[in-house]
């Protein structure tokens, strides 16, 4: 009998965009360690993309956003943790207004920081890495 193979999830990740710089954190304590992604889920049952973003955003980092537009996707295999994901990128702005993020969930994340595109912290999370890439700049 052959064993079944992974199923492929679907990764929500949203890129918060505020004064030219985008909103990343570092992981901890769950696959990526270490690595420097934005914040972004899982996709739950009957859930819209527009509402699992949101809800990403406000469990991660307290932030309310309003207003989100479809991004790229990235398609990800993650051999040596048995993991595939497709993970949906979403892009908002996030005015100064809106306060600073907050470390919500200090188990999975050691904290969030704006970064230029062009100048992120090492290493990315491989989602992250694989979208830049493949060229795309947000605006």
């Amino acid at each position: 009998m052959q064993t079944p193979l992974p199923i492929p999830r679907v990764g929500v990740a949203v890129l918060l965009l505020r004064a030219g710089k985008l909103l990343l954190g570092q992981r901890v304590g769950t696959h990526g360690a270490g690595t420097w992604a934005p914040p972004g889920g899982y996709l739950e049952f009957g859930e819209s993309l527009e509402t699992c973003a949101r809800r990403e955003v406000l469990e991660e980092t307290g932030l309310v956003i309003d207003t989100v537009r479809p991004g790229p996707y990235t398609n990800t295999v993650f051999p040596s943790e048995g993991k595939h994901s497709v993970t949906l990128f979403l892009l908002a702005d996030c005015p100064e207004s809106l306060g600073a993020p907050e470390r919500r969930e200090p188990d999975k994340c050691l904290g969030w920081s704006w970064h230029a595109w062009d100048n992120f912290p090492e290493p990315l999370f491989a989602t992250l890495a694989q979208l830049r890439e493949s060229g795309f700049v947000p605006k």
